[in-house]
């Protein structure tokens, strides 16, 4: 029986059907923004928010049964576990950060779709390297803040006056911010 229900939820029906859900309560999740939404639906509203709940309770349980202690093998699962798991502690729903929070639900479409995966898995390949090329740049940035200092500091203080300061005004104009 556990085998069986460990390929029914795997099969490619029932993971578009999870995706469905995912998709659906990220639109309850907005509508949940809204308050003239809520003062006339609130009840259908918080109703549909429950019955995606207790759909994710459902697969997250059926997973369970079928793998066992094996489920917590997959980063993923444990990924899906802790974000459901989340939305199951008691007040959440009365705490405001725990029910801001439930928009998390929506980070489940990484874990279902597994092309959203491989890219999650590429990118957290690709820190080391890019920590590499922050490293580079911070190195190029402080040289140009040293620079700065000294070159301009004595001309422009409220700008280049300090380290701090010609750091901060060299960000403004890369990102372009008062600068225009």
């Amino acid at each position: 029986m556990r085998e069986q229900l460990g390929q029914w939820i795997e099969q490619p029906k029932v993971r578009y059907a999870i995706l469905g859900v995912i998709l659906f309560n990220a639109v309850i999740l907005g509508l949940e923004t809204s308050a003239p939404v809520m003062a006339h639906f609130g009840v259908v509203i918080r109703a549909l928010d429950l019955a995606c709940l207790a759909v994710f309770v459902l697969e997250i349980a059926a997973k369970l049964v079928a793998r066992g202690p094996r489920f917590f093998r997959s980063g993923w699962n444990v990924f899906d576990f802790l974000i459901v798991g989340l939305a199951l502690v008691p007040g959440a729903q009365s705490v405001s950060v725990l029910r801001a929070l439930r928009v998390l639900r929506l980070l489940r479409v990484i874990s279902v779709a597994p092309r959203l995966r491989r890219v999650v898995e590429g990118f957290i390949s690709a820190l080391p390297g890019m920590a590499s090329v922050f490293l580079l740049m911070g190195i190029i940035f402080y040289i140009g803040a040293v620079m700065a200092t000294k070159l301009f500091g004595t001309a422009f203080p409220e700008w280049f006056g300090t380290l701090g300061r010609s750091a901060y005004s060299l960000f403004q104009i890369m990102t372009l911010e008062s600068w225009s």
